[in-house]
């Protein structure tokens, strides 16, 4: 005879693996909605992923977590449908960004507020200039004062230092973080942005020769054609009074867009039915050892990190973070805590199933190196698998959205290896989705040529969903 929980484990199962094998792709829809666009963040999903998951696998007051939230698209869409939202991110710019997105500000003082830092802060670039010069002088340690000096032209971090004291005057904290992100968003951007690095936001910084700020000055060595035949790499930087303003009020108009600012018609309903919304929970935490106790989440909706560091999130993100108070050798300790990281240096490598081993053996018969950070990486991947199997309750989904590796020219397998993981620990795992990546709309770090010898653009035109299910058992 079926028991109850057989059936149920596998009615759960056959919807799983139907809605894997829809159509994931969302080309056609827009992904820059609510705040979905407030700063430049690489290998985003479409917020209709997390989104789709959580209408057809939860109901409004179930809990929605993503242990690796990165830009927050999985707890925003959960807070939008009225789930309860957690997030977890060791990514200090993931955490600023996530809480932001889903604060309540007010839309007349955000206004009266940024415009009034806007008219200290210019007024300080010119009157007080001195003053300013005197604190950056001491603002970083020596290491942390070259990276800037390096990347930054002498006018556009006084400008910066300008605004960010009149920033971080404001006492309300969300008002703060808010105009912080708003300032962090004029750095790390796709294109443009007012350092002398090109393609922040694709992680894969490097420096222009010659630039020309928004007073006429020049930076480097500018040959009076240099911007028009492309001989040297050049860029304008743009005012970063006039680039402050422009993305705050941006930022403030996605905010009007779905109700999260007082004093506004509220749009929730553009979404879903009005309904109340539970609390999110955004903060630090390590997916490896999530903070919450055993059984309490209804689904997560999470990407995990590239193996051996393909995409290196903190060499972007700390051209920003260096402004908020953390040094070069604080962001570089934070880094090697990362998945995917290539140090092997005391790392705990775990036992791992039968073909992900025999792919890290391969690979280690070729560079023994990369080997080992293979196999950290699928140890700590196991041990993100494990942690989310015990906070699930049962019944409950995981689903991850994964990109694959080529290393040393050798395929490693991800989708495959982490359900093998996720199967040996106990999961169900019914199917892998495929989604097509638009190579025009993915902030990924490949070139816009395609390159068929490049290994990055090679394991970038597709993705993969991996659905875990934590079957229901029998009671005894």
């Amino acid at each position: 005879m079926t028991s109850a929980a057989t059936v149920e484990n596998q009615t759960a199962l056959e919807k799983l693996s139907r809605l894997l094998a829809e159509d994931l792709d969302f080309h056609d829809q827009d992904s820059g909605y609510a705040s979905h666009n407030f700063h430049a963040f690489p290998a985003k999903f479409p917020p209709q992923l997390p989104r789709k998951f959580i209408q057809s696998l939860t109901i409004p007051g179930d809990t929605v977590l993503d242990p690796m939230m990165g830009s927050g698209t999985t707890v925003l869409e959960a807070f939008l449908l009225g789930r309860k939202a957690i997030g977890f991110d060791i990514d200090p710019l993931a955490i600023l960004l996530t809480k932001t997105k889903i604060s309540s500000i007010n839309q007349h003082q955000a206004i009266v507020l940024g415009k009034e830092i806007v008219s200290r802060a210019k007024f300080a670039f010119y009157r007080c200039r001195g003053e300013i010069e005197s604190e950056l002088s001491v603002f970083w340690d020596e290491k942390t004062r070259d990276f800037v000096n390096y990347w930054f032209s002498r006018d556009v971090q006084i400008a910066l230092k300008a605004i960010l004291n009149e920033i971080e005057r404001i006492d309300d904290e969300d008002l703060r973080d808010f105009f912080k992100l708003s300032f962090s968003a004029i750095i790390i951007t796709k294109s443009g942005g007012v350092s002398l690095a090109l393609d922040l936001a694709h992680t894969r910084p490097h420096r222009v020769r010659s630039a020309i700020d928004w007073n006429g000055n020049v930076v480097g060595d500018l040959r009076r054609d240099a911007l028009h035949t492309g001989r040297v790499r050049s860029k304008k930087i743009r005012s970063p009074f006039e680039e402050f303003e422009r993305r705050f009020m941006q930022n403030l108009r996605s905010l009007l867009e779905i109700g999260l600012s007082t004093n506004q018609i509220d749009l929730f309903d553009l979404f879903e039915e009005r309904i109340e919304r539970p609390k999110t929970y955004v903060s630090y935490g390590n997916a490896q050892n999530i903070p919450l106790s055993s059984s309490c989440v209804d689904l997560i909706v999470t990407s995990p990190p590239y193996a051996s560091n393909a995409i290196d999130y903190m060499r972007a993100h700390k051209f920003s973070l260096v402004w908020f108070g953390y040094s070069i050798d604080d962001l570089a300790v934070q880094r090697k805590k990362y998945i995917g990281s290539e140090g092997t240096k005391d790392v705990y490598l775990n036992t791992l199933p039968p073909n992900t081993t025999d792919i890290i053996e391969r690979l280690s018969s070729i560079d023994r190196k990369k080997g080992l950070v293979l196999h950290r990486y699928y140890s700590e991947m196991r041990n993100v698998v494990s942690e989310m199997l015990r906070v699930l309750k049962p019944g409950g989904t995981a689903v991850f959205v994964v990109g694959n590796s080529k290393i040393r020219g050798q395929d490693v397998k991800i989708p495959e290896c982490l359900s093998e993981i996720g199967e040996s620990l106990g999961f169900l795992v019914p199917r892998i989705g495929v989604r097509q990546l638009d190579r025009n709309r993915r902030m990924m770090p490949a070139g816009a040529n395609i390159d068929t010898k490049s290994q990055i653009q090679q394991r970038m035109h597709e993705e993969y969903v991996i659905g875990f299910y934590k079957p229901l058992r029998e009671l005894l």
